[in-house]
Order: structure tokens, then sequence, then C-alpha cells
């Protein structure tokens, strides 16, 4: 099976999996150094994740193209799936968090982050796939960054850049001296940080969730295998038990990832476009 490793056992005992395990080789081409940082490196060849990032973009518009390619009045399964993840965006996401006015505008691009993410986070629990791409960091990074461009854009649009940094960095109501603090403390939290929780808070738990998968996946073939006897097979039988249930508990989390990731954008793109602080 691509992508999932297999249990190492030495005389010393089971070795479990560890953030090396999200290193895959490449399919094709030559990999280089690893940066050691979190299992993450670079890789000059084709990798199994680049793969599935890239198949994701065909499976969001070939699911929308096939769901709206006969649109009717009353909706048949696929066409009402379509609309109910649509509307889903729309009403739930983009019309709680920006303004009526503005909020239709934002629609397309929120609903094409919603849909990415959630694919790429459910290869994780799709069999012979079984590898989430978000849990790669870089992808993660990309998609933040893009977020970040976006509704800082059209806070400067809206207000100017003079008037969007004072939005951003002034709350409303408070002067005096304690601005001198207030003012550095705000533009950390609202320009700087912002990126990075949305990249950590998705990377961290794609990351954690598979690695939690792969230690029950591989300790349970360890023990039933490799250790054997009535306590190995019990304990590798109640280890395969815990990795279906985490991975039940997995797909609600890459729903929720997936929804948090996209709400907080929305919410950015609301408060850069408010008119107050």
């Amino acid at each position: 099976m691509i992508g999932i490793p297999q249990a190492i056992s030495t005389s010393e005992g089971f070795t479990p999996p560890g953030p090396g395990e999200f290193n895959l080789p490449p399919i094709f081409g030559s990999t280089e150094n690893s940066l050691g940082y979190l299992g993450q490196s670079f890789s000059s060849g084709v990798t199994k994740p680049m793969v599935l990032v890239v198949i994701s973009g065909f499976l969001a518009i070939g699911f929308l193209w096939a769901a709206s390619r006969r649109a009717a009045l009353v909706p048949g399964r696929l066409q009402f799936a379509g609309e109910a993840v649509y509307g889903f965006v729309r009403n739930g996401i983009a019309r709680d968090n920006i303004n009526s006015h503005d909020a239709m505008r934002f629609v397309p691009f929120l609903f094409t982050i919603f849909t990415f993410v959630l694919i790429n986070n459910y290869y994780g629990v799709l069999p012979v796939l079984q590898f989430p791409s978000m849990s790669r960091i870089g992808y993660v990074v990309a998609i933040a960054l893009l977020s970040w461009v976006v509704y800082n854009v059209v806070g400067i649009a809206r207000h100017g850049f003079v008037g969007y940094l004072k939005l951003q960095t002034m709350p409303g109501g408070i002067t005096g001296p304690i601005l001198l603090m207030l003012v550095p403390l705000e533009f950390f939290s609202n320009i700087i940080v912002r990126p990075i929780t949305l990249t950590l808070r998705l990377f961290a738990t794609m990351f954690a969730g598979h690695l939690l998968l792969l230690v029950f996946s591989l300790g349970g073939e360890y023990l039933v295998f490799e250790y054997g006897g009535i306590v190995g097979i019990l304990g590798g039988v109640f280890s395969w038990v815990m990795a279906i249930a985490i991975s039940f508990l997995e797909m609600l989390i890459m729903f929720l990832q997936a929804y948090v990731f996209t709400l907080l954008t929305a919410m950015y793109i609301g408060l850069a476009l408010a008119e107050e602080h």
C-alpha cells in the first residue's frame, strides 16, 4: 500500500511510527535532504501528497460539473448534494460573518477553500490513499497565505492603506497613551499571527490524527504477528478496534477543521470590510 509504513520490529520490540513517516518516497524523481522539522521535507520528485492535491482539484470540479450540468427545479440526488454544500457555505459561513452587501462576492472563494480542504482531509480515511494532504505543512501554508492576501487586499481596497491599518490596530473608543502598547499588539495579532494560527490549527490536527492512527494500526499488527500469544492477540485486536474508533472520530474532526478554516477566513474578511474594529 503506497504511503503506509510498516511496523518496525527489532530485538528490542516495537518501534512506533514517528514524524519521519510523513516523508513519503517520491513516486518518481529524487528526494532532497529532510529539514528535520516534524518530519517535513522538500522533494524534487513527485510524491503521493502532490498527486493527491492535484486529484482533489479534479474531484471537486468533476463533482460540481456533474451536480450542475442537468440542473432542475426539483433536484436529483447529485444536484441536491452539490446545492447542500454550496448552501452550507453561503448561508452558514459567508452570510453569518460578512455583511449582506458583500457576502455573495466571497462565496465562490470560501466554497473553493472549504471543498478543497475537505477533500484533502478525507484522504486520510479513504482505503489505499490513507494520507491527509493537509498533514504536509506546505499545502496549509499556501492556503493560509492566500486567505491572508485576500482579506488584507479587500480591506485596503475598502478603507485605503492607512485607514485599514488604523482599523486593524486601533480599537474603537480607546485613546491616550494606552495606544502605545495596544497598537503593536493589535498589529501583531491581526496582521502577523492570523495566517500562522490558521496554518498550525489545520496542519497540527491532521498531522497528529494521522500519526495516532498509525500508532494503533501498526501497533496492533506488531502485537498480533510479532509479539504473539493470547496477550498479543487480545492487545492487537483492541488496538485495531481503537484505530477504527479513532477513524470515525477523525472523520468528524476532518469536517470540522475544513469548516473552522473557512469560517475564520470569512470572519477575517468580514472584519477587514467592517467600518469599526
